[in-house]
């Protein structure tokens, strides 16, 4: 069905393509004309199968062309025959044999040919093809040119003609082509069957063609006529045209020599009544005061014929005196009528005559005169009722019906025509006689009661009508009529019998223009159960503005059994319109039986977008029910139903919007609604929405709970937010029980931090990251002496150990000194220790460290040596854990169990 392609470039990407189905190329092929393409191609291609389907099954009018490429190709004919007989008479017979004619192979469809004319075809085109083909296998042509009627006998005779002349002849004067038949006797000689055929055709302007001066072979022509045509003919009329062809040629010296010949010489048509009439009509024709003459003499003549060629010679005396003498009286006051022009002649000669023929006549002409009245007394006494169509027209128009009426009733006593009594009850109409019309109609007629009603009813004769209708029990019309009459309580009964919907239509437009509302009702519940009739007429109330009548004709009509959901989607409709307040009620009870999507439509236009909305949600369409409470939520939107409503959307984008619409209107509730939407959303895109509108806080109970799978963006926001709330102890709850953050960004800035606490989170994510030196720097920094020996004894860095020593040493922290000795132990280096306790006057607070030195020092040498000692069993080696100081078992091997001294 697509129009928007190139079809020569698809074509040809069809044929490259080399499809196994070949139905698109003859789709293309055939809509633009490619059809010798298409035909070449399958051919050559092996696909000939796929020919006969398109013939056949898609276009057999292309036949011709069909068979023309294949013939072209050198297509077996054996083939081609099998193809033309398959699609048999649906192929164009003019067509496909001008096909084969042009190629030279007609032959090919002589079976075909044969079968159709066997079917019964009289084609010309058939007919002349077969001619064709008899002459070439030489079978009776002759016999079939003589019998068979449905050739065309100038095609035909033009392909005889080079061929055989005397069969083209024989075509030729059986289909009277009069113009090729000369053509050819003249050019072969023919003149002898030419004047026979001349004289049989007794054709005048023929004649008068071959009789002109400047016909070279004119004098052979007439030599022929008068020595062998006519002395061979038995017919007189043929004379008698041949006579008049002469006269009509002006050749009077010829036209006497055959006059002599016949008439005066001749003794077989001596008393002939033909040759009589020749020659009066040589006299009327070339002797006009002698007719009379003959017309008295002679008593064997024609008289009509001679008189009507009289009237033509306008001698309309002698025609009216020829008529006279033989009694041709009708045609003797026609005479009078059509040529003398005088009526009063014709009438008195009528009145002398007496004869209801001439009266007739007379008739007829007074009323083509315009004489009606006159014409129909005339009628009357002739009692001839043969032109009571032209009477009955010509009274009714010069509205002459009391007269017709006398006529018409003449004419129902000679015959027994339905026109004749149709037309006497229009009469009676016309009159206003419906009295009359009853009796009529009551008594035995032939009259077209439903005609004649119909006119009445069409001519404002509601009464007649009336009576009409209502005596064949035709209550459709009679509803019609009555409605007219204003009688819509009759109106409505008779469409009520008559139970057609196109009545009940019309009574009830009838009703509602006459605001008759009760009775349209009664018939609008007759038409709005027709769901094809509904839009008609709710257009008609609507026009009229007739709403509250129109919604009340729709609601009595939903408690019928045979309500349908065209009438609770218009009342629907209706009700957006004109009723807004009832509209919702309306969704509410019956949206299972609504076109939904129609009065989605009608509400989005009107902007009822609460009821918009409710029809989104009963028509599944989750998706728009939430945007309409979106971007009309003064009107539409209700918390619990969107929250009901935004849980069935498909798409995505809406959770967001909604996410946006709550934080611009309803902020109050949004943590509501991402309760309900927090397994649907992504809540990046969440906290990304948040953070731009800055109401991050505002989220933060949907943040606590969508921390618990350990969002990243999540513990980012609830990061920020307690840095913002100052809550130090949760964010470090935080950054300790979820784990997926950036550290080392929250480190960072939380490194500047006012508050201490903050600061000292930001050394312990430092330290959690492995990032000893920003930590233990920060904890210098603030004087958090023991997260700074924390972090570095976490690090298991002794460069890191010795310098924290130093700087507790420069900065005097005795007590941090012993510390960091304690619990930085086996990070220390002894000889550091003793270094700067002696230097700095702190040995008291190294001693504890450097008598666990000793004590490990001892025992490794101990261990050693009695590894290395021959093995003897000594009770007294081990020392007893009971015999270890208080508390020696819970601290590190070789520490004391007193604490160091300034701590």
């Amino acid at each position: 069905d697509s129009k928007f392609y190139e079809p020569v470039r698809v074509k040809e990407f069809l044929k490259e393509s080399k499809l196994q189905d070949q139905v698109p190329l003859i789709i293309v092929c055939d809509l633009y004309g490619f059809v010798e393409d298409l035909t070449k191609y399958l051919y050559d291609n092996g696909l000939t199968n796929y020919l006969n389907v398109y013939v056949c099954k898609v276009n057999p009018n292309q036949t011709p062309a069909v068979v023309g490429a294949l013939l072209d190709v050198d297509c077996n004919e054996d083939y081609i025959r099998t193809l033309v007989k398959s699609v048999g008479k649906l192929a164009p017979t003019a067509e496909l044999v001008s096909a084969c004619e042009k190629r030279s192979r007609l032959k090919i469809l002589l079976s075909w040919l044969e079968d159709r004319i066997q079917e019964g075809n009289t084609e010309t085109a058939t007919h002349n093809a077969l001619a064709k083909i008899l002459f070439d296998l030489n079978r009776d042509v002759e016999g079939f040119l003589v019998n068979n009627q449905y050739y065309d006998s100038r095609d035909v005779g033009k392909y005889y003609e080079k061929r055989e002349p005397h069969l083209s002849f024989i075509a030729y004067k059986r289909g009277l082509c009069d113009a090729e038949l000369i053509d050819l006797t003249n050019r072969n000689g023919m003149f002898r069957q030419q004047a026979k055929y001349l004289v049989g055709r007794q054709n005048e302007p023929l004649w008068l063609q071959v009789l002109v001066e400047e016909n070279e072979h004119r004098r052979t022509l007439i030599d022929q006529v008068i020595q062998t045509a006519l002395p061979e003919s038995e017919n007189p009329d043929e004379v008698s045209s041949t006579v008049k062809a002469f006269m009509s040629a002006n050749l009077p010296n010829e036209l006497i020599e055959l006059l002599e010949k016949i008439v005066i010489d001749g003794k077989r048509f001596n008393d002939n009544r033909n040759l009589q009439n020749l020659l009066i009509l040589t006299a009327i024709k070339a002797n006009a005061p002698k007719t009379m003459e003959y017309i008295k003499q002679l008593d064997n003549y024609n008289a009509p014929d001679i008189a009507n060629i009289a009237i033509g010679a306008k001698l309309y005396e002698h025609a009216f005196e020829i008529l006279k003498k033989f009694k041709h009286n009708t045609q003797a006051i026609q005479v009078l009528i059509d040529h003398s022009g005088n009526l009063e002649r014709a009438s008195a000669f009528a009145e002398q005559l007496n004869e209801p023929e001439v009266f007739s006549k007379l008739g007829l002409a007074l009323l083509n005169a315009g004489s009606v009245k006159e014409a129909i007394h005339s009628f009357v006494r002739s009692k001839d009722h043969q032109y009571y169509m032209e009477v009955i027209t010509a009274a009714e128009q010069q509205q002459h019906y009391n007269e017709l009426i006398g006529f018409l009733q003449m004419c129902r006593k000679v015959t027994r025509d339905p026109h004749v009594d149709t037309e006497l009850i229009y009469c009676f109409a016309k009159i206003g006689s419906n009295r009359e019309i009853s009796e009529f109609i009551s008594s035995p007629n032939y009259a077209q009661i439903q005609q004649v009603g119909d006119r009445c009813f069409a001519e404002g004769l509601y009464e007649a009508a009336k009576t009409l209708f209502n005596n064949i029990s035709n209550f459709a019309r009679l509803a019609s009529t009555l409605v007219k009459l204003n009688d819509f309580s009759g109106g409505v009964e008779a469409a009520r019998k008559a139970n057609n919907l196109r009545t009940w239509k019309e009574v009830c437009a009838a009703c509602v223009d006459a605001q008759q509302f009760r009775s349209a009702q009664v018939c609008g519940l007759y038409i709005i159960i027709h769901t094809e009739e509904l839009d008609e007429i709710i257009h008609y109330y609507e026009e009229r503005g007739y709403f509250e009548e129109l919604i009340a004709l729709i609601e009595a009509g939903l408690n019928m059994e045979r309500a349908h959901i065209g009438m609770f989607t218009e009342l629907a409709i209706l009700y957006s319109k004109y009723k807004p307040e009832k509209l919702m009620e309306h969704i509410r009870l019956f949206h299972a039986r609504m076109t939904i999507s129609k009065i989605i439509r009608v509400c989005e236009k009107n902007h009822q977008w609460l009821e918009l909305t409710h029809l989104h949600i009963h028509f599944k369409d989750h998706d728009n029910a939430a945007l309409t409470m979106i971007n009309h939520s003064v009107e539409a939107w209700e918390h619990l139903l969107f929250k009901e409503v935004i849980q069935k959307v498909n798409n995505m984008d809406i959770y967001y919007k909604s996410v946006q619409f709550y934080i611009n209107e309803h902020p109050s509730q949004l943590n509501d609604l991402l309760s309900v939407l927090i397994q649907h959303i992504d809540h990046k895109q969440v906290v990304n929405i948040a953070s731009a509108a800055g109401v991050l806080p505002l989220i933060k109970n949907y943040l606590l709970t969508a921390q618990r799978d350990d969002h990243k963006v999540v513990n980012h926001a609830l990061n920020d937010l307690y840095i913002q709330e100052e809550d130090f102890a949760a964010l470090r709850h935080s950054i300790d029980t979820y784990h997926n953050f950036d550290s080392v960004d929250l480190a960072k800035r939380l490194f500047e931090h006012d508050l201490l606490e903050f600061r000292r989170i930001s050394a312990y994510l430092y330290k959690k990251n492995k990032h000893w030196d920003q930590s233990i720097a920060l904890s210098k920094q603030d004087g958090l002496w023991k997260d700074a020996i924390d972090s570095a004894a976490e690090s298991k860095n002794p460069a890191l150990v010795e310098d924290l020593l130093r700087f507790f040493v420069k900065e005097g922290r005795k007590d941090c000194f012993a510390s960091t000795t304690y619990i930085c132990y086996d990070l220390i280096q002894p000889d550091v220790v003793l270094e700067l306790a002696w230097s700095h006057g702190m040995t008291d607070f190294a001693m504890p460290f450097l008598i666990q030195t000793l004590k490990d020092t001892s025992t490794r040498i101990r261990d050693l040596e009695a590894r290395l000692a021959p093995a003897a069993v000594d009770p007294n080696a081990a020392v007893s854990s009971q015999q270890l100081p208080p508390g020696a078992v819970f601290l590190p091997p070789g520490y004391a169990a007193f604490p160091p001294p300034g701590l």
